[in-house]
């Protein structure tokens, strides 16, 4: 047993370097990408909101796809071999594009169906790891997430330093030799994950289907290039991709029975909830980031700030401090029989997300003759909503994990990460609502439109939260309905 849990350690290990890695590339890129957008390739702030919000839309919505090439057609491992390697094409693309907006958007396609084909996997790898361990199963998507905040937050302080002072060129080159390092260690550790795949990755892949699937990424990177140019194309798109894969999910739910249905319904009406928070926490690199730039003092502590995209690193700093902490809670309770509910940790979630907003929104009240407010009022703001993302992003797979069959764990996954597709288009349209004329550069006249936006966009949510938390009860009772019925059925017995 001891022996069990040490390889299982050292394949957490593996897998959480690989996620750092895979993560630092991707919000090194996040964290400059709609302010290069407008200083490099000319686009007025609400055009950058909007096409943002189509490239993270196909991060996300491209991820289903990633969940069945894994499941069916690759396998888990190989899939994500092959999903690191685009990624690192994707990024040196990126460095060597400079402001050819073509060359951006192919290299942008690229990195949309690399992170499409890597994502659902190395999350569904860890649920087959801890598969008959369901008592530590939050605590290890905790600190798994944790990795994607370790790599965001030393990416998103590196890549706007080294832009502002080398070029992005640099930075971009940076995210690309990070995906080197991922695909290393995942292909000189993989013996420690032996055994662990689906049953895909069990059989010999024939040269004719990886050929056809390599032909098919070139292919949809082209044609997502072309989709950032039309957007229209790429809403539809998108439109069509959620309702194929949430219709395929009500098709599984209506099929399934007896307490796998009630779970079933359960993760559907969770997920519906975690598309509210997504589109907030997509005003982090958008209206927040600009807001930060035009409204926030670049200075906290007596250190001066020079590039304001460095205030994102405040969401995966809250992290790193909150995750241990929320990990160790959810073993300790969860061992006791104490720990909150899913259903109520995602309500508690989405009332500090409230909070956030709320916060930044009354923080106008308090800005200097010049129309600039304290960092600190970040700080604070990105310290509720990043305990907010823990409590529904940080279990969102995790939830995925308990709720739903093993056999459809990778196309499931796939469905969780086309809520961020769907809150990315929401998101970029919110942020818009921040927008004013390029001829306003006055942040006495920007504070009071960044202040009304964010009040409402709290008051909206915190009406939210009041929903969410009336539903708790329903909820419970479909999540624990098996072990309800077990309970009865001695009683049924004895009379």
């Amino acid at each position: 047993m001891a022996t069990q849990v040490r390889n299982r350690k050292k394949a957490f290990n593996m897998l959480f370097f690989l996620e750092f890695w895979e993560r630092f590339g991707y919000y090194g890129l996040q964290a400059v990408l709609a302010s290069f957008f407008v200083k490099s390739l000319g686009m007025a702030d609400a055009e950058s909101f909007i096409v943002f919000g189509a490239f993270t839309a196909m991060v996300y919505g491209y991820v289903a796809i990633g969940g069945y090439l894994g499941d069916k057609v690759l396998g888990t491992q190989r899939t994500i071999t092959l999903g690191a390697v685009v990624l690192m094409l994707g990024y040196a693309l990126m460095a060597l594009a400079g402001a050819d907006k073509f060359l951006v958007f192919v290299a942008l396609g690229a990195i949309a169906c690399g992170n499409g084909i890597f994502k659902a996997n190395p999350s569904s790898l860890l649920s087959k790891l801890y598969a008959d361990d369901a008592a530590h199963l939050d605590s290890a998507f905790t600190m798994y997430y944790m990795s994607v905040n370790i790599g965001s937050f030393i990416s998103m302080l590196l890549v706007p330093i080294i832009g502002g002072q080398f070029g992005l060129s640099l930075g971009f080159t940076i995210c690309a030799m990070g995906l080197v390092l991922a695909v290393g260690s995942f292909v000189g550790f993989r013996h420690l994950v032996r055994g662990i795949d689906s049953p895909a990755g069990f059989q010999p892949l024939p040269k004719a289907k990886f050929v056809l699937t390599l032909v098919g990424i070139v292919a949809m990177t082209l044609f997502s290039a072309w989709m950032l140019e039309h957007l229209t194309v790429a809403h539809v798109l998108l439109a069509a991709i959620g309702i194929f894969v949430y219709g395929v999910f009500f098709k599984m739910i209506f099929q399934a029975k007896g307490a796998e249905r009630s779970k079933m319904i359960a993760a559907m009406i969770l997920i519906a909830e975690a598309i509210v928070f997504f589109t907030l926490y997509q005003q982090m690199p958008t209206s927040l980031n600009f807001f930060a730039i035009k409204n926030v003092e670049h200075s906290i502590l007596g250190i001066t700030i020079s590039d304001a995209e460095v205030f994102q690193t405040l969401n995966p700093f809250w992290i790193m401090l909150a995750s241990p902490i929320l990990a160790w809670v959810y073993a300790h309770f969860g061992a006791e029989d104490r720990d909150l509910s899913m259903p109520a940790k995602f309500a508690l979630g989405m009332l500090l997300c409230a909070g956030s907003f709320l916060l930044v929104g009354f923080s106008a009240n308090f800005a200097n003759e010049a129309g600039i407010v304290s960092a600190w009022w970040l700080v604070g703001s990105y310290g509720l909503s990043a305990i907010g993302e823990l409590l529904i992003s940080g279990l969102g797979l995790s939830m995925i994990s308990k709720l739903v069959p093993q056999r459809l764990i990778g196309f499931l996954m796939g469905a969780w990460f086309l809520t961020n597709a769907v809150s990315a288009v929401l998101g970029g349209w919110v942020a818009t609502l921040t927008t004013v004329s390029q001829d306003i550069v006055d942040p006495l006249q920007t504070l009071p439109v960044y202040s009304h936006v964010f009040t409402q966009i709290g008051l909206v949510t915190l009406g939210v939260t009041v929903v969410m938390a009336l539903l708790v009860p329903v909820l419970n009772r479909l999540i624990n309905r098996e072990a309800a019925e077990q309970e009865a059925e001695p009683a049924v017995e004895n009379n």
